[in-house]
């Protein structure tokens, strides 16, 4: 048995995305983590590829936490081969029993309309990443640990779980690897949480490590302190803005967790008259089955009992059918619905935002994180217009955003989780961040971390754990599944629906045909000196 375990980073690396690491310690092979990839179309499409490891041959994986870009591609993984166990928290358990079903779903239906549209443009037609039959089978293979219990993953490798307090069930995962003469001691922080979470007590996890896996999301950013009652004034204040008479304030949010912190907090301010009572629609099906098991789990929750009180409000309500969902078109009056993905990337929330975008008397309020090339940023960056499902649609609507509903520590909490972990004999690894996250992390932790110890893994990179540090691996690697230096990154097919949405747009704003001509002939020259 070699002396030194290997890491390998296939998610997360570079980017926000598609978390995903492989520990290799002898003939075991551990996965932490198996997430869905978002963001660009270039991202998007590493979900279709083969991964870049043998299935089968994996001897377990332990999940961090539900959301999908840590467990969205378990099925595709059971698809191909793995029947080994899903190590997860009960809670965890829980949200991924109904939200990988959900995920195929999305995978099968999005598949569909885009084999209805290639088949009449004579484009090939797709298959889904994976099924409900898949996501149905990897359900199974679930193994429920509690926080702080100790578990065997394979033969020299064993593993407990402490609260990230990111999202119902969210953990950091302990791992020891018995090396000689003492065991190796890992840390992977998984997604941790910010202070003064509505519905989540504050991480935790022992001291003293030989290596650090933690996540980046917002290593650049410092929040201003803010309280329950300051979250609450600054939620009203967007309620109040929004409240035109025949409007809507649409927001886009992640279906678990993040509704229900929304959906709290509304109904207290209402309870309280802090603003007019109005409709609170909970327009996806997912938001609605993790609600309930969030209700389930409610006396482990800071704020248990608001959270059941707001579910249970008399003017929320909770779409179920296709049908449910389109009678919201037809409410009169001011009202908010809460929709998924929190990315604007698929679910009902596209057609909320077609319904709403283009006209003045609505609000699109982003609450989370817009990963790069998502529909998201891109109404957060400022388009004018937008494509949704292969329509232009004009931006006429107020775009908001708030970031106090965060799941995710920023910079300064991020670093000190990272000071109270010390002693830190080996390395820092940095993941789940975009570049200026990842250099505003390092430059934080630097501080009492010296450079060279901290480590900005690239996609499919490898490194060799030994006692005195990280080696990187060179030799005998597969080539990168895409250039690392695109992850995390806007692609040429942002870039192409831009120029298109441009054109559109010069096109409308010349004087007459003549002028719209004169643009289309520069336009045909420019192709030209290409070619």
């Amino acid at each position: 048995m070699p002396a030194e375990p290997i890491i390998r980073f296939h998610g997360a690396a570079g980017t926000v995305t598609g978390s995903c690491q492989l520990v290799e310690f002898g003939n075991a092979k551990i996965l932490v983590d198996c997430g869905l990839f978002q963001g660009s179309k270039t991202e998007k499409e590493l979900n279709y590829r083969p991964f870049p490891f043998d299935p089968a041959a994996i001897d377990a994986v332990i999940l961090t936490h539900a959301h999908i870009d840590h467990s969205g591609l378990l099925p595709k993984l059971v698809r191909l081969g793995y029947n080994g166990p899903i190590f997860a928290t009960p809670a965890t358990t829980d949200l991924c029993s109904v939200m990988l079903p959900d995920s195929a779903h999305i995978q099968e239906s999005e598949v569909d309309q885009l084999n209805r549209r290639n088949l009449r443009r004579g484009r090939h037609t797709v298959t889904p990443i994976y099924t409900a039959r898949d996501a149905a089978v990897a359900v199974t293979l679930f193994r429920q640990v509690r926080l702080g219990a100790w578990d065997k993953a394979a033969d020299g490798i064993r593993f407990r779980f402490w609260n990230a307090g990111h999202l119902l069930g969210s953990a950091s995962v302990e791992m020891e690897i018995s090396t000689s003469p003492s065991p190796l001691r890992l840390l992977f922080s998984g997604d941790i949480g910010p202070h003064h979470k509505l519905l989540q007590f504050d991480a935790t996890a022992p001291t003293g490590w030989d290596y650090v896996i933690c996540e980046s999301t917002y290593g650049n950013v410092e929040r201003e302190e803010t309280t329950d009652a300051a979250r609450r004034s600054i939620l009203r204040s967007e309620v109040v803005a929004a409240a035109h008479p025949n409007g809507a304030l649409i927001i886009p949010s992640f279906a678990v967790e993040r509704t229900q912190e929304l959906l709290t907090d509304l109904v207290h301010l209402m309870e309280t008259g802090a603003i007019e009572k109005c409709p609170i629609i909970i327009d996806s099906p997912l938001a609605t089955r993790a609600s309930e098991i969030f209700r389930r789990h409610a006396r482990g929750l800071e704020n248990g009992e608001m959270l059941t009180r707001a579910i249970q409000a008399r003017n929320v309500r909770f779409t179920e059918t296709a049908e449910q969902s389109k009678a919201i078109d037809l409410i009169r009056g001011f009202h908010i619905v809460i929709a998924a993905s929190g990315m604007c990337e698929a679910g009902r929330i596209r057609h909320r935002l077609k319904n709403w975008l283009w006209r003045d008397e609505g609000t699109v309020l982003l609450v989370g994180y817009q990963a790069a090339g998502t529909l998201g940023r891109i109404l957060e960056d400022g388009a004018s217009i937008v494509r949704i499902q292969g329509d232009d649609i004009r931006v006429r609507a107020r775009i908001r955003k708030l970031d106090i509903y965060s799941g995710h520590a920023d910079g300064e909490e991020l670093a000190e989780w990272v000071r109270a972990r010390q002693p830190i004999s080996g390395n820092v690894f940095l993941v789940h961040g975009e570049d200026d996250a990842l250099e505003g992390l390092r430059q934080r932790l630097a501080t009492y971390l010296s450079d060279d110890r901290l480590i900005r893994p690239r996609l499919d990179s490898a490194f060799r754990l030994g006692a005195q540090g990280a080696v990187e691996i060179s030799e005998a690697l597969p080539p990168p599944r895409i250039d690392p230096v695109r992850a995390g990154r806007t692609d040429w097919h942002n870039d192409f629906q831009s120029l298109i949405l441009d054109v559109q747009e010069e096109l409308a704003k010349a004087a007459d045909d003549k002028a719209r001509g004169v643009v289309v002939r520069r336009l045909r020259r420019a192709l030209e000196e290409v070619a």
